[in-house]
């Protein structure tokens, strides 16, 4: 299994939520901003990098909070707080297709979202 982590970008009560783009395995499913842990790389480093690359956001990575694997028991995800360091988002096109700021509580009204994403948001996000 390898290592993933799940970015926790929130501003304002709010998170930053990507789209995945066409082509894309769940293509049109919206979820935090994830990205693989390169070999040898922290997984701070990750969130910083993963950040920049799909969004060209820089953030300064918080901590690990939570832990869970993904829905095709290929990744072990970490999930981390950031503060974004910017505000201006230039999506990635071959791995972002739109993205939206929402509270926790408007999460479901996105639509197409992963179950463990809903259970961290509606569970364990309460206490961030």
């Amino acid at each position: 299994m390898r290592d993933a982590v799940a970015i926790l970008i929130e501003n304002s009560g709010r998170y930053l939520f990507i789209q995945r783009p066409p082509g894309d395995l769940y293509q049109g499913y919206w979820s935090p901003p994830t990205g693989k842990v390169e070999p040898g790389e922290s997984q701070a480093a990750a969130v910083a990098r993963e950040a920049m690359e799909e969004l060209g956001l820089p953030v300064e990575p918080g901590k690990k909070v939570w832990e869970s694997v993904t829905t095709t028991g290929q990744f072990r995800l970490h999930w981390w707080t950031a503060r974004p360091l910017s505000l201006e988002i230039t999506p990635d096109p071959s791995e972002v297709s739109g993205f939206t700021w929402v509270s926790p509580a408007d999460i479901r009204s996105l639509g197409s979202i992963f179950e463990a994403h809903l259970y961290f948001f509606e569970n364990i996000g309460l206490f961030l």
